[in-house]
């Protein structure tokens, strides 16, 4: 049996929608910000107090041994999509431009720190990773939001604030200047 008129089946309305160009951009932004949100970044000026953490891995890293690098420190967790979505960029960025004098520590605010162990094991990223605490949350002025992203220069410095996604793009063109200096 046809259905006609106002009692067309859900498959035969998809089949039939035809979208003009006005909703063709607006599916396309809709899918751009979702696949990629906009980060906004800010300009800082500010010295990061001095600071120690216990990687994952169980080593301790401070920020007084990472002097002379370009660091990028990204709280994140294992449940944000965001924060999923921009790790690969990360990884690729991280090891290209490691040798170069770019580092990455990346701050989890998870509660179980096996979970963040397995997370970076089974997704295959090798930058460090360490348990965020408050006062981590303090010495960065307060983490509202996951993915947050600070650019630390060589002297130790915090440059820029990323709040969002950071992606190659974005970070070449943060970093590579800041590489340089």
């Amino acid at each position: 049996m046809k259905e006609t008129g106002k009692h067309l089946s859900l498959i035969e309305r998809i089949k039939k929608f035809r979208p003009g160009p006005v909703n063709l951009i607006l599916i396309g932004l809709i899918a751009y910000v979702w696949f990629r949100p906009p980060a906004w970044v800010t300009d800082e000026n500010k010295p990061v107090p001095q600071f120690t953490v216990l990687k994952t891995n169980g080593q301790s890293v401070s920020l007084e041994s990472l002097r002379g690098k370009v660091v990028l420190v990204n709280f994140w967790a294992t449940w944000c999509p965001y924060c999923r979505h921009e790790m690969p960029a990360m990884e690729k960025f991280y090891t290209e431009y490691q040798a170069k004098g770019f580092e990455i520590l990346a701050l989890s605010i998870d509660d179980d720190p096996a979970k963040v162990v397995s997370f970076m094991r089974d997704e295959k990223y090798h930058f460090p990773t360490a348990m965020s605490n408050s006062s981590l949350d303090t010495i960065f002025g307060g983490v509202s939001k996951v993915p947050t992203s600070y650019l630390i220069d060589k002297q130790g410095r915090i440059r820029k604030k990323i709040s969002g996604q950071v992606h190659y793009a974005r970070l070449e063109e943060l970093v590579v200047p800041l590489l340089k200096e």
